[in-house]
């Protein structure tokens, strides 16, 4: 048996097994003229959005000849019924090691966009946990890890691409 001590990690077997692959698709309502109109009215409140967001004979005489969404249109923020999670009921085993209770915070995004989204666009996402990093710091053993995600319409071409980070500690 050795001496030295099992240097202390947050990162799961899960999560070794998960890195940098896809998870499933979802896909959006088709995007409407009116749900683009409306966040547009309700980002840019009390001020008038570009009308690009808006009117329709405006928007025929862009490069885009028509309605486009802003770039922080969110088309799933609509609820969607979708089937309840089940909860696990199996209770663990007693080999198993008692996680300790972690901190979290957002450590932010960074949003990359590609093509606007427009009045009928259909959007797919997916998701990953693309990395993490561990290291010391002044919260102690912290763990910050990037989850990526996709948006691509349905002719394939990037909407956006989101990063984000969370610390545990």
């Amino acid at each position: 048996m050795s001496d030295q001590a099992e240097p202390e990690t947050l990162v799961t077997e899960d999560m070794i097994l998960r890195q940098g692959r896809w998870g499933s698709e979802r896909d959006s309502p088709p995007v409407s003229e009116s749900d683009i109109r409306k966040w547009a009215i309700a980002v840019y409140w009390p001020e008038t959005p570009p009308p690009v967001f808006w009117d329709a004979v405006y928007a025929a005489t862009t490069r885009w000849g028509t309605i486009i969404a802003p770039p922080d249109f969110n088309p799933f923020a609509w609820p969607i019924v979708t089937e309840k999670p089940k909860v696990a009921t199996k209770a663990a085993s007693s080999g198993e090691v008692k996680a300790r209770k972690l901190r979290g915070m957002n450590g932010g995004q960074v949003d990359t966009y590609g093509v606007p989204m427009r009045p009928g666009d259909v959007i797919t996402a997916r998701n990953r946990l693309r990395d993490w990093d561990e290291r010391q710091t002044r919260l102690g053993h912290t763990l910050f890890t990037y989850s990526e995600t996709e948006w691509h319409n349905q002719q394939g071409e990037l909407v956006k691409r989101r990063v984000s980070t969370a610390i545990l500690y």
